[in-house]
């Protein structure tokens, strides 16, 4: 079963210059890969990891995730799916620094309004020991690490057992060992959970360690 299926996309920035971005962009992620975007800055990548996210409806062709289709949806019918079906993290964690770390974990449930406060911790608890993160639930975000707050960040994205996670550079900012400690648990999550990933990454290193690799040039898919 497909997770991600992405039927002629086609995406145009229109400042300053008309300019076509994402060139016919057709493809399918199977549910539980690993998959990274890969590519020189300006390919395209991140605009359609942005289009995959249901974040940017601005463009042409059809793009569906799991059994629903997105585009054409309202933007509250997005911001519900994306919110139940759709997980994310990015090279900066945007955790709010006051809260603690079970706080910010704990938000995208809340938000969600389908469980209960008790059960919300109780979740967001499991989701923090899922990535070594338990002892660290009652600090304060601002007091953690970068990785620390990166598995965090992690943590926070799977509260709502997400179908998809999707990664903006997510070890971007992490020195070596924090993005090996990163990329284990993505592939955990792939592997034995059966979330799917995808990626936007520079790091080759990262890349390679994923079940597929989709590489972009000049808004078009060289190889997938």
């Amino acid at each position: 079963m497909n997770a991600i299926s992405a039927q002629h996309i086609i995406k145009y920035f229109h400042d300053p210059i008309t300019f076509q971005v994402l060139k016919d962009i057709s493809f399918d992620v199977e549910k539980g890969s690993f998959v990274s975007l890969v590519g020189k800055s300006g390919c395209g990548k991140s605009t359609l990891l942005y289009v995959l996210s249901t974040m940017d409806t601005d463009y042409e062709g059809k793009l569906v995730l799991g059994n629903q289709q997105v585009t054409g949806l309202s933007q509250d019918e997005l911001a519900r799916f994306r919110n139940k079906n759709l997980g994310f993290v990015f090279q900066f964690h945007f955790l709010l620094p006051e809260f603690s770390a079970l706080e910010n974990v704990s938000l995208p449930a809340l938000k969600l309004g389908e469980y209960s406060e008790e059960e919300i911790e109780h979740r967001a608890m499991e989701k923090l020991r899922l990535v070594g993160m338990a002892d660290y639930a009652k600090n304060p975000a601002s007091k953690l690490s970068g990785g620390q707050q990166q598995r965090v960040a992690i943590a926070r994205a799977l509260i709502n057992d997400p179908a998809v996670i999707m990664g903006d550079e997510p070890t971007g900012n992490l020195d070596k060992t924090n993005s090996l400690i990163v990329l284990d648990i993505l592939k955990k999550l792939a592997s034995e959970n059966g979330q799917t990933i995808i990626t936007v990454t520079h790091d080759h290193e990262f890349a390679q360690q994923t079940d597929r690799i989709i590489e972009m040039e000049d808004g078009l898919i060289l190889k997938s």
